[in-house]
């Protein structure tokens, strides 16, 4: 299990299970994906960077053709480079193992990550992560309120996850940072703690919630369907006669 995978499920059970199974693709524009691998392996090394802007010229060059310039969204990408690249503070913390693969077992299921930026001598680990707005409100509607970037994209498990399997591979608990830089013509960037106790809240939640979702993807057990997402649309007829006040809204 992945933090990716299990976060999917938590969102739609049936189109997640149904892109596993290669009938659904949940991003049709990979390009904020390709944004935030770029910028990671600019900060893996000059190599990995380099293998990068080789692997996916088509995706970064104009026409394919990197003599025609890049496109913007990589454009705004370097700016988001530059902005944490030029702060010393960031290049004092951003010193240690690039791209550290963890993997464990928690509470019987097998567990793996990849971290950013392992610093084990210092007691802590750190993740890069890009958004629109460090200070933008999102609304979750399974929980019914505003939160901040790293609570709806699930940041804080990751974070607890990634954790787990860092001290079942190394001995050792120790904390996590993220450092986000936003999209903005103009970048901000921030450094944050996540609070253990957060983190022993989404921890005892995924206990619960695991075994369902592995056995779902093991066959055992129906996918449910949020009815709201992408596939859920698509595949949806007109079978129930709803009432108006019943109408779900948020």
């Amino acid at each position: 299990m992945s933090k990716s995978i299990y976060w999917n499920f938590l969102q739609c059970e049936d189109a997640a299970l149904a892109e596993l199974n290669g009938e659904y693709r949940r991003f049709q524009d990979e390009t904020p994906l390709l944004v935030g691998n770029y910028l990671h392996s600019f900060f893996e090394s000059e190599e990995s960077h380099q293998q990068f802007l080789d692997d996916h010229k088509k995706e970064i060059f104009k026409y394919g053709n990197p003599e025609k310039g890049m496109k913007k969204a990589f454009v705004d990408a370097d700016k988001m480079i530059n902005t944490l690249k030029d702060d010393p503070y960031f290049d004092a913390i951003y010193q240690g193992d690039k791209e550290v693969i963890v993997a464990g077992t928690i509470d019987g299921i097998k567990w793996k990550g990849k971290l950013d930026c392992l610093v084990l001598d210092r007691g802590l680990f750190l993740d890069l992560k890009t958004t629109q707005d460090l200070h933008k409100k999102y609304w979750n509607a399974q929980e019914h309120t505003y939160q901040n970037f790293a609570e709806i994209h699930g940041y804080i498990l990751q974070m607890a996850i990634y954790q787990e399997l860092v001290k079942q591979q190394f001995g050792k608990k120790i904390a996590p940072f993220i450092i986000a830089v936003s999209k903005q013509d103009i970048p901000d960037k921030g450094i944050y703690s996540i609070p253990q106790e957060l983190m022993d809240d989404e921890m005892n939640k995924l206990i619960k919630k695991q075994d369902h979702i592995k056995n779902v993807i093991d066959g055992k057990e129906k996918p449910e369907a949020c009815g709201r997402c992408a596939w859920c649309r698509s595949k949806k007829e007109l079978t129930n006669i709803i009432p108006i006040d019943w109408l779900k809204i948020g």
